[in-house]
């Protein structure tokens, strides 16, 4: 009995997920984060879905877009390019090859307001060959976060908002809310100079998944745990075989 059950949950459950804009596609995404993937349904990075990303600071806008860059040359593997949106551009673009982004493939859009930005995101986000856009805003509503939803749906294009010291916390329709803050780096074979990125990353709410804290380092093009010396994306690969 106690089987049958559980089926029944779980068959809900999958019914459940493309309501909540978890679309099953014929590619599963894997971005190699490992356990944070793991904390996601069906064990990997959702792509059509709005991710949210909460800055109380300037250095938390800068964490957030470095680890967000690592993302996006995940998600740009097919040469698609990605649109990134604000009021001014904090991206330093020298830096991006390091994240294995060609600086080409992102179009930077300088908007004065809120409103520009939202209205520009919208618009980007119905268009299916982009890999990615980025919208820099303070605050989002419940509303404009369903429109945003409703369209990346449509296009398969994955949409991150990040929220520079938003006023409140409301809720909105994202896929996952995440907040990332930096560690410091360390030096490897006593060379000089800042060492890999390092962030502290955490999911606060995901749908239907596991939200978590996790410590990782972004190395090679590669994620992996600090408490682990093994790149994640070599894990994945030794265990799928």
């Amino acid at each position: 009995m106690l089987p049958a059950k559980a089926n029944i949950i779980a068959q809900l459950q999958r019914d459940i997920l493309p309501l909540q804009g978890f679309k099953q596609t014929s590619e599963k995404m894997i971005i190699g984060l490992g356990a944070i993937e793991q904390a996601f349904p069906n064990n990997s990075f959702p792509i059509g879905a709005v991710h949210e990303f909460i800055c109380p600071d300037t250095e938390a806008v800068s964490a957030a877009g470095g680890f967000i860059a690592s993302i996006l040359s995940k998600l740009m593997r097919n040469d698609s390019a990605s649109i990134w949106i604000s009021s001014s551009q904090n991206i330093f673009v020298p830096a991006l090859p390091s994240f294995g982004i060609n600086p080409d493939k992102i179009i930077f859009i300088d908007l004065k307001n809120q409103k520009e930005i939202l209205w520009a995101m919208e618009e980007a986000l119905k268009c299916e060959g982009l890999a990615a856009v980025i919208g820099e805003i303070p605050e989002l509503s419940f509303t404009f976060s369903r429109r945003l939803q409703l369209a990346v749906e449509q296009s398969r294009s994955t949409g991150f908002i990040i929220r520079n010291n938003p006023r409140k916390l409301e809720t909105t329709a994202c896929i996952a809310r995440w907040k990332v803050s930096s560690l410091p780096s360390e030096s490897y074979n006593d060379m000089p100079g800042v060492g890999f990125p390092r962030w502290n990353v955490e999911l606060l709410k995901v749908r239907n998944g596991k939200p978590g804290t996790w410590q990782i380092e972004y190395a090679g093009g590669n994620f992996r745990y600090l408490n682990s010396i093994v790149p994640l994306q070599y894990e994945l690969e030794r265990k799928t075989g």
